[in-house]
């Protein structure tokens, strides 16, 4: 990964704003000073580099110098003699006493004749100011020698009436108590017209966006890379970029930033760095009594340690009064410089102490003991971690104990007998964390690898594959579902009933009815599933059967349906099961947004996501469809806000749960954004793990791209791409190709009518050819729809009138009424569909001369799309406004006025231009010359600003300038 490519500023919006306000002050007249204060590596010199840019275009000149890092050997003024340099041929020859400080860096006046010197460097300055204002950058003012300070000193409280800005920046994190430029920086706050202006972190929505710029010069990175780097960064932009060089993935830091890290360690006394090698092996923030009982040290000689290295800024004080390192990437390199010895030896006295005293928490000690080599204690520590934190609703950390459990069990054979089910209730235990946390596919690996060990008990042996099949059906696997579910029931005997038979009876009624053709098999199976469940008073499988049943029943009385799902939400809340509870909530929520109710879907899927995330399982699989579904509702009934809220309301998203990030971006394509690098990076997780919502998100973001960008191309492609990967994943059920193809046909259908106007029949036919491919794809699947589950209907019927409004569009009968039938489908709910609609039969009303309906239909449209923030339906409907000469009133595009731009005799001729005419039939029509039609011809098309006859009608057009 290149180090040296140049990326924008990022993040630093609100401080380069600043700094504009200051070169605007100078440029006023009026003299500053920006004391710029930030930890190494956080982004002072972009900063102060990109506000230099900014004061140059504005006729700032802009002149910068360099303090260096030279120890004890200091050289007097140099970052003066670093700006003064270039100015060395513009000295006039009333500034001798700067000839010394020009001419020998090191041989500095002495200390009696700096007042010349002083005054010599002001007054230039100031004459430099006169002839144009001017910034003074000075650079790393830490390292700064004492005659640099005291000038800068000088300088500040001298330049008051120039028009100069002095900009110096210095490391904070470098100003121990006694650094000599702490007081000098005290005295300069207090001095009129300065300002002291810190940078803190990136934050991490910035950090991950710099990241990815230094990473496009590469070809990008994985979004997990981003992640880590980001994490470990923790908002230092050096820091990012040297672990993003490295390629770094939680592992061993880069030498270079190991190396920059560690001189700051070295600089401190001998017991404070064991006191840091003691506090990087207990954490990131440590105990003051822990600390002092594992390092040995008399209290004095460790209050004096401590008092070194947070003076030094490499330890801080929580306000818990905890000690933390200042970054966390300060503990790694501490940490990485330790011999093994000395680790496993701190680690052991860290445990022994968490025992002695009962401090910490479970998760501290397993990792303690753990690193220390006592592998039963590091075993017992992490199952009990893995309670605490299931009781907490931290699913994804009670995975990580379990499965260092599960890591460990081969080496603790003495600990096997107290572990309920064995091995194989402990991989259980795992998978069901991963389910919560999101982890649909390291669930399903932790299943495969229970089910691998063979258990002797036929009821633990089915139990292992009733719970891998409902994983599977999550994963869209439905053969392995049919096939998990199936073994169960063959294992787990029906005499005497059990609460194992049960389970797997309901999810063999589920796993049948998902496959299509099995709905005797499902129906018996549930019925087996309720009565059992009744029987042994199993409110949470009843639920989980029910809920199968509602869906079974999709042509009965949805009212009927509703009170069902409502009946099993309830009881699978009494039960305490939150993964029934929230399927329940999410059939409930799609029965309303598939009746069209969106505003029901979204109340629906509220309250079943905030018991989710009350719970730690915000990204399970049943709490990701939620979301998603609440962001498609939100996203057609006009609320973009809220939709691309929804979908970022959580920072880290799982691969099985991409597809909400993915329908938000349907918010910024809608607003005109180019995100297509996302949605192919999306398609392509979609594609490997087979990920359906994903694939169809993606697909999608991809068409509705390309039909605003008008690429008929990439649109047909996307589309037939993504139908054929959706029917790989559902062979039967993959309505949604209606939708797409929908969407797909129209730039199509633009581009065969474009070919259409200079009678291109050829590529006409062409295009009309690539669309009826995809109608085909829409049509087969409306056709297995209808045989395997039913009528279409809601939704549904809107899409398929939308497909015949596009396919009659295709062939050059672009019917109003078509459009007006899909538009009336979709409903006042559906606002951006209806908006899409009432633009497309405004066009078909205005090409049949219906000029008033057609102005209505445009309003309308026009008006959603102001409110939407859709500039690119904005766009084209004021296009097509311009080009009837519409009146789209207020905020709209006006009709134009072809006499306000073209004279008489000049409208006439374009008008038969237009007709196809060439200068001699125009000229006969009109009584004039051959001669005469050119001169006003070439009058036409400078007016226009184009070359030709084709261009001029073209943009004449476009302008709604045609007579």
């Amino acid at each position: 990964m290149p180090q040296w490519v140049e990326v924008p500023l990022v993040g630093r919006d609100a401080e380069l704003a600043r700094l504009t306000e200051h070169v605007e002050r100078a440029r006023a007249g009026r003299p500053s000073a920006v004391l710029v204060a930030g930890d190494a590596g956080v982004g002072k010199s972009r900063l102060l580099t990109a506000a230099g840019e900014v004061a140059r275009e504005r006729g700032v000149r802009v002149l910068t110098g360099h303090c260096l890092d030279l120890g004890d050997v200091g050289l007097p003024y140099l970052p003066f003699v670093d700006l003064l340099r270039p100015l060395r041929e513009e000295l006039p020859a009333g500034h001798p006493a700067l000839v010394p400080l020009l001419g020998a860096p090191g041989a500095a006046p002495a200390e009696a004749g700096r007042l010349p010197l002083f005054e010599a460097v002001a007054a230039l300055l100031g004459e430099l100011a006169a002839r144009q204002p001017l910034l003074v950058v000075l650079e790393d003012l830490h390292w700064a020698d004492r005659s640099s300070r005291d000038l800068l000193r000088y300088l500040l409280t001298r330049l008051v009436a120039e028009p100069v800005l002095v900009v110096a920046s210095y490391r904070s994190d470098d100003l121990h108590r006694r650094h000599p430029l702490r007081p000098l920086l005290a005295e300069l706050v207090r001095l009129p017209g300065v300002e002291r202006l810190d940078l803190p972190p990136l934050p991490d929505p910035d950090l991950a966006a710099l990241v990815r710029a230094v990473a496009a010069g590469a070809g990008g990175v994985p979004e997990r890379l981003v992640d880590d780097v980001v994490a470990r960064a923790e908002g230092n932009a050096f820091y990012a970029e040297e672990l993003l060089a490295a390629g770094s993935r939680g592992g061993e830091l880069p030498w270079a930033l190991s190396e920059v890290l560690l001189g700051r360690v070295e600089e401190l006394g001998p017991a404070a760095q064991q006191v840091l090698r003691v506090a990087a092996v207990v954490g990131r923030r440590v105990r003051h009594d822990l600390l002092a009982a594992v390092a040995g040290l008399p209290d004095a000689e460790l209050d004096a340690a401590l008092a070194e290295a947070v003076h030094r800024h490499v330890l801080v004080v929580d306000p818990g009064g905890r000690l933390r390192f200042r970054h966390a990437l300060l503990r790694e390199a501490v940490l990485a410089d330790l011999l093994p010895g000395e680790r496993t030896r701190v680690h052991a006295a860290v445990a022994a102490r968490l025992r002695a005293d009962g401090t910490g928490t479970a998760a501290e000690l397993a990792h303690h003991a753990r690193e220390s080599n006592d592998l039963p204690g590091a075993f017992d520590a992490a199952l009990t971690a893995a309670d605490e934190a299931g009781a907490v609703g931290a699913p994804a950390e009670a995975l990580q104990q379990l499965e260092a459990a599960l890591t460990l069990w081969p080496a603790v054979p003495d600990r096997h007998a107290g572990v309920p089910d064995g091995e194989v209730g402990l991989l259980l235990r795992a998978a069901a964390a991963a389910r919560a946390a999101g982890e649909l596919h390291r669930g399903i690996a932790l299943l495969r690898s229970a089910r691998d060990l063979a258990p002797a008990d036929p009821h633990l042996a089915g139990r292992v594959q009733y719970t891998l099949a409902q994983a599977l059906i999550r994963v869209d696997d439905l053969p392995g579902a049919v096939e998990a579910s199936t073994a169960a029931l063959d294992l787990i005997p029906a005499h005497p009933l059990t609460a194992d038979r049960v389970w797997a009876t309901t999810t063999r009624a589920r796993t049948a009815w998902s496959v299509g053709g099995g709905d005797a098999v499902a129906r018996d199976a549930a019925r087996e599933a309720l009565a059992g469940a009744e029987r042994l008073g199993l409110e949470s499988a009843w639920s989980d059967t029910m809920i199968s049943l509602a869906r079974m029943t999709e042509e009965g009385d949805p009212a009927a349906r509703t009170a069902d799902l409502t009946e099993a939400l309830e009881r699978a809340r009494r039960a305490g099961d939150l993964d029934v509870e929230l399927r329940a909530a999410f059939n409930l929520a799609t029965l309303a947004y598939e009746s069209g109710d969106l505003a029901a879907a979204v109340a629906h899927a509220g309250p079943a996501l905030d018991r989710a995330a009350a719970r730690g399982a915000g990204w399970s699989f049943y709490a990701a469809e939620l979301r998603y579904l609440r962001v498609l509702a939100q996203f057609h009934a006009g609320r973009w806000d809220d939709a691309r809220a929804t979908a970022d309301e959580l920072v880290r998203v799982p691969d099985t749960a991409a597809h909400v990030r993915v329908a938000g971006l349907h918010v910024a394509i809608g607003r005109g954004a180019d995100v297509a690098e996302q949605v192919e990076q999306a398609w392509a997780v979609g594609d490997r793990l087979g990920h359906a919502a994903l694939v169809l998100s993606s697909g999608s973001a991809g068409i509705e791209l390309a039909a605003w960008r008008q690429d008929a191309t990439a649109a047909v492609a996307v589309a037939e791409r993504t139908v054929r990967r959706l029917r790989e994943i559902w062979p039967v059920d993959f309505l949604v190709a209606v939708r797409l193809a929908a969407v797909a046909l129209g730039p199509v259908a633009d581009a065969a009518a474009a070919a259409r106007v200079p009678g291109d029949e050829e590529t006409a036919l062409r295009w009309v050819a690539a669309g009826e491919r995809l109608v085909d794809q829409a049509r087969q699947a409306q056709e297995l729809f209808a045989e395997h589950v039913g009528e279409v209907e809601g939704e549904g019927r809107a899409w398929a009138l939308r497909l015949a409004a596009e396919v009659a569009r295709l062939h050059g009968r672009d019917d109003a009424a078509a459009w007006a039938g899909a538009g009336a489908a979709f409903g006042p709910r559906q606002v951006w569909e209806q908006a899409r609609c009432r633009w497309r039969e405004g066009a078909a009303l205005l090409a049949a001369g219906e000029r008033e309906p057609a102005a209505q239909r445009l309003r309308a449209a026009h008006e959603a799309a102001v409110a939407l923030g859709a500039v690119p339906l904005r766009t084209r409907v004021e296009a097509l406004a311009r080009r009837g000469r519409l009146d789209l009133g207020a905020g709209g595009a006006r009709p134009a006025d072809p006499a306000a731009v073209f004279t008489p005799r000049e409208a006439e001729v374009l008008g038969r231009v237009a007709a196809g005419l060439t200068n001699r039939q125009i000229g006969a029509e009109l009584f004039i010359s051959e001669k005469t039609v050119s001169v006003h011809l070439s009058r036409v098309l400078a007016k226009l600003g184009v070359s030709g006859r084709t261009e001029a009608v073209a943009v004449a057009a476009e302008r709604g300038l045609l007579p």
